[in-house]
């Protein structure tokens, strides 16, 4: 009797590392695209929070208006809230950055004011976002693909 020897030959191992390395060629494009669009979402929705922020803000301080990012937050537990800290947006989110997009807003320079301007963008161009997003008091949100937005750019 001859002993048959059970196994995969090399031909056979390196014939499936060559589908597995194919499958990733396929999958990893596809899941930075998907991490991509969700930190976009990401980032229209933080640009939301911050529109609902101040207009609660400039309701509860009518006195001062709108306010800057980093009066809508608070220090965490926030306890108390103030015209400096309203304890309206998470300690996250008024550093500015979230999720792989740098958040930035602006109020108007007269007081009260009636004016402000949220922008974000992404991080890294093209790997954490390709959008830029823009809104205001208007509470539209408005992106551009090539660069900063405005006021100008196409709505969502």
């Amino acid at each position: 009797m001859s002993k048959r020897q059970k196994g995969f030959s090399l031909i056979e191992l390196l014939i499936v590392v060559a589908i597995i390395l194919i499958i990733a060629a396929i999958a990893i494009p596809n899941l930075l695209r998907s991490r991509m669009a969700a930190n976009e979402a990401s980032a229209v929705g933080s640009l939301r929070t911050i529109n609902t922020a101040e207009v609660t803000y400039s309701t509860t301080y009518p006195t001062i208006g709108f306010a800057a990012l980093t009066s809508l937050g608070g220090t965490a537990p926030c306890t108390s809230a103030s015209s400096t800290s309203a304890c309206l947006l998470d300690d996250i989110l008024t550093a500015g950055v979230k999720s792989g997009y740098n958040f930035a807003t602006t109020a108007g320079t007269t007081v009260p004011a009636v004016t402000y301007l949220s922008n974000a963008s992404p991080s890294v161009y093209q790997q954490s976002g390709t959008r830029y997003f823009f809104s205001d008091q208007s509470g539209v949100i408005r992106y551009n693909g090539s660069g900063a937005a405005g006021a100008s750019d196409a709505a969502l």
